[in-house]
């Protein structure tokens, strides 16, 4: 009996999610009751837009951002796909990119956001890019998408990039993640629930 309970309540809140704010195969927006914080019935026109905090930067740091933004979303689409291997091969790509960055292009206010992100950024592309279960990467990649959004905010992504949030995540704490598109493309859950999610804001 309390595994047939069990079995309603999942379902059931895969269907909330799947109507709070997710696009559909055409592009419209499903509403529902919202969750505390997030307004997931706000139709695609009203994404809050959001400017970077820095115009103007050295370009090579605007070259190493658009670089990490494009491996980012490698893993991110990865992860989407359950395609693990990929998604350890992008992390990689972006724990090197990191290593190899010269922090001397910064300007001091722009240095303390980095460091302030360094460290915990790199230690979730390597575990990432290890041999290891597509969960286990997954939640790394929620805690590496909150630093990159740190490093997006202040310097940019080399494009318009979407800051989705996903309130099944992490065993119902709630995720969030980047993407080059307004559609929700889930990296938490892939097929098992693709849509289920909502776009936060837009960073130009």
């Amino acid at each position: 009996m309390k595994k047939v309970l069990v079995t309603f309540a999942v379902a059931a809140i895969m269907v909330s999610c799947g109507n709070n704010g997710s696009a559909n195969e055409h592009g419209d927006m499903h509403t529902g009751d919202s969750m505390p914080g997030h307004d997931y019935a706000a139709a695609a026109d009203d994404i809050k837009a959001i400017s970077v905090q820095y115009t103007t930067i050295d370009p090579g740091v605007s070259s190493f951002m658009k670089g990490m933004m494009q491996d980012y979303l490698q893993v991110k689409n990865a992860l989407v796909n359950d395609k693990a291997e990929e998604a350890a091969t992008a992390a990689g790509r972006m724990h090197a990119s990191m290593k190899q960055f010269d922090k001397s292009l910064l300007t001091a206010d722009q240095k303390k956001i980095y460091d302030g992100v360094e460290e915990d950024m790199k230690e979730q592309a390597e575990h990432i890019s290890e041999n290891n279960a597509i969960e286990h990467k997954r939640s790394h990649f929620s805690m590496m998408s909150e630093d990159l959004y740190t490093l997006v905010k202040a310097f940019g992504g080399g494009q318009p990039v979407y800051h989705d949030h996903c309130p099944m995540a992490k065993d119902g704490q709630g995720a969030m993640w980047l993407s080059e598109v307004k559609d929700i493309r889930n990296p938490y859950f892939g097929d098992q629930m693709m849509e289920c999610g909502s776009v936060e804001e837009v960073i130009q």
